[in-house]
This record gives structure tokens, C-alpha cells and sequence, in this order.
């Protein structure tokens, strides 16, 4: 597999402040956005990167002031849904990624997102 560049995409964020400098509008837009064009009105967004050089992870995390607690819940519980999912495929550590997921079903049931089992 080539690690030549052959195109580019971008994605853009836009983070509306208050005078208080509190995010009160999120919106992000890509090029190869499946939903369609346009800017998308969200609540919230983790964004991490991992440093080439120091190894560490860099991230912004921004939430609008209309969030609710009951959404937010939610959102995480999908995102680490999804972490636990990204970690099986980039790893294939299967007994982690279960016990990743255990957590997030304990999550989800803590916080009634899906009923307790």
C-alpha cells in the first residue's frame, strides 16, 4: 500500500462563541460528507489526535450551553461504543475490545440509555 498522497480532503469546524467565549453553535463540513453539503448544526464534538513525535494525544472537546445531561449520556455512550469498536479493528484484541464493551453496556445501563440485563 502507496503512502503517496493522492488527494486531499478537508473538514472544517466552526465553533460559534458567546461573549463568555461558551460554544452556543457547533457546525462541521467535509467535502465527502455522506449526509450531504453544507455546513451540519451539532451539540457537541471529541475531536483527539495522537503526535507523530511526542506521543501524546492532543484534543478538543466542545459542547454547546443547550446540551442536556440526558444527551450527553448518550453521546458518550456511542462514542465508546465506537472506541471499543476502532480498538478491535485496529488491533484484533478481541478479549479487550469485550471487556471495553462490558464497560460500555455498564454505562449504558447506569444511565438508562438501555435497560439493565
Amino acid at each position: 500500500m502507496s503512502k503517496e498522497v493522492k488527494r486531499n480532503s478537508d473538514i472544517r469546524v466552526r465553533v460559534g462563541l458567546n461573549e463568555q467565549n461558551i460554544p452556543v453553535k457547533i457546525s462541521w463540513e467535509a467535502e465527502d460528507n455522506p449526509n450531504g453539503t453544507g455546513p451540519q448544526e451539532v451539540k457537541a464534538i471529541l475531536l483527539s489526535f495522537f503526535d507523530r513525535e511526542t506521543k501524546d494525544t492532543l484534543k478538543i472537546d466542545l459542547w454547546t450551553q443547550d446540551m442536556q445531561v440526558a444527551e450527553m449520556d448518550r453521546f458518550i455512550f456511542q462514542t465508546l461504543r465506537a472506541i471499543a469498536d476502532t480498538y478491535h479493528r485496529a488491533t484484533q484484541n478481541t478479549a479487550l475490545a469485550n471487556e471495553m464493551q462490558r464497560f460500555v453496556t455498564y454505562f449504558g445501563e447506569k444511565t438508562e440509555i438501555i435497560p439493565k440485563q
